[in-house]
């Protein structure tokens, strides 16, 4: 049986008209549904220069401010979705035709600041010239004085931004995204994105400016996992990992007076830098290595942070006053910190070390109490740092005679002895370790603060601090890596190296506060597993849990389902032939 009537389009008896205006189309409901269904007499007629010309000027002119708010972006918005929808006879007719290519980029000749809306209009109308039309567009936006300076003018407008991220990935083809990557690397699109970090700019710059890079460095290296052997060099990624790009961004950071919002986006792309999430291929390892050098000379910089954050005013808390507050600044740069001791490099661990970079760390984590996104970061430092593997290792001298039979020491087979000396020297094969237990008296700081806050806790109106849970995970961190870490043995020699007052203290602790705590926290709420139904309270041992998986328990189910269907299930609920006659018409 088939329906007599169906529902039709207006647009088709809206483009009988001859007279027929673009305003009164994109008034119908249907025109984009009609588009992107690719109907024939509404695409001839979009595709028409003259028409196309008007779309593109809804969404590069700034509305009337007599319109109402109602319908301010309505057309705007329809002619950005007919523009965006894919048909390629409007593709061919916006990318190959240039008064509508110099139409469309006019819109980055405008002064900053551009409206939001229309940027990102202009952003997908670009995209979808950049993935269908990738040549043509591509070779305009060559011809085009100064593109990369017009786009990065009005960088502080997110959408744009979207625009630079699209001319980086949206073309598909290998050989022209070369081109377009090279390209882009010869204007310096990395060293322009980094002078915008800097302090003389708006923060919108500081923040669009660092998600770039990120975006770059991040979708960059996923596109060399999936490749691999057949990846292509990334000039913009080899220039992003250069120590001297490195040194630059710091630079801007750091040489024109220190800016919350610069060293937070500065320290993001860092960040992203150092950020490997799979085991690397030996050039992505290398551009951490990189990055790491570049970093070195800094890191006394990013310990004055620590020290003197830029300064804020008097917060005002539930808890009571933070003067000064920790600051986004400080938070960041122990993120950047914590990705640091991750990669294990020998003589970034000696430079920490001498700078005494868990002092400052322990400090903030005790002095903010209640700032668990500290804490979680100080946390993770030490733990790497108890987990980390030794980088230096002792050399196996391999001496010679000399020529007349005697045996002496040359001068390799003396530097050889001077680094078996280092060898046994806990500074020089695990600074980081040492300064921990030695410089920061981790275990005693520890003791003392637990004690502190016994005593808080017995006071009237005293409570358990914030940072106890934290503590606790750092002295289970430490139990666990002296039984069975990497470095047991150097954890066990600093703890037996203590004053025998403070073993037994640290004895006492782990035996009797510590393994309470740890036995509350691993007990099941209610005393049992809340997945577990018990019949327990009603005494009736008839009804006792089935220890059925969930497969099981939906098998069990499902056959029930099906003893309950007869053979005669059709014969009840069916119907007969008769039911179904035509109706006479």
């Amino acid at each position: 049986m088939f329906w007599k009537f169906a529902t039709t389009s207006n647009i088709d008896t809206l483009l009988e008209k001859e007279d027929i205006t673009l305003q009164e189309l994109m008034d119908d409901d249907d025109v984009l549904q009609e588009c992107k269904g690719q109907n024939t007499k509404l695409v001839d007629f979009l595709s028409k220069v003259e028409v196309m010309e008007e779309l593109v000027s809804y969404i590069i002119t700034e509305p009337s401010e007599d319109t109402d708010d109602a319908v301010k972006y309505k057309y705007p918005n329809v002619a950005c979705e007919l523009l965006t929808s894919d048909a390629p006879q409007m593709n061919d007719v916006l990318g190959d035709t240039e008064s509508l290519r110099e139409k469309l980029f006019s819109f980055l000749d405008h002064e900053p600041i551009l409206n939001p809306l229309l940027a990102s209009f202009f952003s997908k109308v670009v995209g979808i010239l950049l993935s269908r039309k990738p040549e043509p567009t591509l070779d305009y936006i060559k011809s085009r004085p100064d593109f990369l300076g017009s786009v990065l003018k009005h960088l502080g407008t997110s959408a744009i931004m979207d625009l630079l991220l699209r001319l980086v990935t949206c073309v598909e083809a290998a050989d022209l995204r070369a081109q377009v990557l090279s390209w882009l690397n010869e204007k310096n699109l990395v060293e322009r994105l980094i002078a915008l970090i800097d302090p003389s700019q708006d923060e919108d710059f500081h923040c669009n400016s660092a998600q770039s890079l990120c975006d770059i460095i991040r979708l960059s290296r996923e596109h060399m996992y999936t490749m691999q052997e057949s990846a292509q060099d990334d000039p913009l990624l080899n220039t992003l990992e250069r120590k001297e790009t490195v040194q630059l961004l710091l630079k801007h950071m750091f040489d024109n007076g220190v800016s919350e919002s610069v060293t937070i986006n500065g320290i993001s792309v860092l960040l992203a830098l150092l950020e490997i999430r799979r085991p690397a291929p030996f050039g992505l390892a290398c551009g951490v290595s990189k990055t790491l050098h570049g970093l070195s000379d800094r890191l006394p910089d990013f310990h004055n942070l620590l020290k003197n954050p830029p300064k804020k005013d008097v917060m005002s808390c539930t808890f009571g006053e933070l003067k000064p507050p920790l600051g986004n600044t400080r938070l960041h740069v122990g993120k950047l910190l914590s990705a640091i001791l991750i990669t294990n490099t020998h003589n970034i661990n000696v430079q920490l070390s001498e700078l005494q970079i868990f002092n400052a760390l322990l400090d903030l984590f005790f002095a903010y109490e209640y700032n668990n996104f500290l804490h979680t970061q100080v946390v993770q430092c030490i733990q790497t740092v108890l987990g980390n593997a030794v980088t230096v290792t002792t050399p196996q001298p391999n001496r010679a005679p000399s020529y007349d039979g005697v045996t002496r020491p040359t001068e390799r087979e003396e530097q050889e002895r001077k680094e078996e000396e280092d060898a046994e020297n806990p500074r020089k094969v695990a600074p980081l370790l040492t300064h921990l237990f030695e410089d920061c008296r981790l275990i005693q700081r520890i003791l003392d603060a637990w004690e502190d806050n016994r005593i808080h806790e017995t006071e009237a109106g005293g409570h358990r601090k914030g940072n106890m849970g934290h503590l606790t995970l750092i002295t289970n961190h430490i139990i666990e890596n002296m039984e069975k870490g990497t470095n047991f043995e150097r954890i066990r020699q600093f703890i037996e190296g203590m004053p025998e007052e403070d073993q037994g203290r640290w004895q006492k602790f782990v035996t009797e506060p510590l393994a309470e705590i740890n036995e509350k926290n691993s007990r099941e709420l209610g005393g049992h597993n809340p997945m577990h139904f018990s019949s327990d309270d009603d005494g009736d041992s008839d009804y006792r849990d089935i220890p059925f998986t969930s497969n099981s328990a939906q098998q069990a189910f499902t056959d029930y389902q099906l003893q309950q269907i007869t053979t005669n299930f059709v014969d009840q609920f069916g119907f007969a032939d008769g039911d179904f006659a035509e109706q006479d018409e």
